[in-house]
């Protein structure tokens, strides 16, 4: 089986590349969902961040405040840091299993800090999405972040040029859709080689 990372800065259209593959029959998981389901109510991973950084950032139903979290988060660095070395480990755990239940010739994992986290040796190829980075602070905007809060994210991540040029792959997201259709179907095609 081929396992693949699909990876890029944030606002750079993962998603919507990760969703085109899914719709094409590959079988696809998202780091985020993994990450969103492990902050839930009464988690391990929920408990740990409670303990490590203080109930407050718990909701009533046991769950982690991620909005809260986010400012501490992206804040300072070493306390992003910390909050990395809990997740990173239950994010990778998972879809090393996902991947070892897969029965599939493809298997693509969408992951944004593939190469932050040092990890991209654990797949067969990296495809990376990108655009300018204006376009992914106007598609933060969008999403309802300020300016400084776009920036602050983008800052946290790797800068997208560095992660193209180590990509097997890129997918340019700063055209039409159809556009990245095409794309998509070319990466495909190159895959399933």
């Amino acid at each position: 089986m081929l396992k693949v990372a699909l990876t890029g800065g944030i606002a750079t259209g993962k998603s919507y590349v990760l969703a085109r593959l899914k719709d094409r029959g590959i079988s696809t998981i998202d780091a985020d969902d993994v990450v969103h389901e492990a902050l839930g109510p009464g988690t391990p991973t929920a408990h740990a961040i409670a303990a490590q950084f203080g109930r407050i950032f718990l909701k009533p139903d046991g769950g982690i405040d991620r909005a809260l979290l986010a400012g501490p988060v992206f804040g300072d660095p070493q306390t992003r840091r910390q909050l990395e070395a809990i997740v990173h480990p239950v994010v990778y755990e998972t879809i090393r299993s996902w991947f070892d239940t897969l029965d599939a010739p493809l298997g693509v994992a969408s992951i944004p800090l593939v190469y932050e986290t040092g990890r991209e040796k654990d797949f067969d190829a990296v495809v990376v999405t990108v655009c300018p980075r204006g376009m992914q602070v106007q598609r933060l905007r969008d999403r309802g972040m300020s300016e400084e809060e776009a920036h602050q994210r983008i800052g946290a991540q790797m800068p997208a040029d560095e992660k193209a040029a180590r990509g097997d792959f890129v997918i340019r997201t700063d055209g039409t859709m159809a556009e990245t259709d095409r794309q998509v179907e070319e990466l495909l095609v190159s895959l399933h080689r």
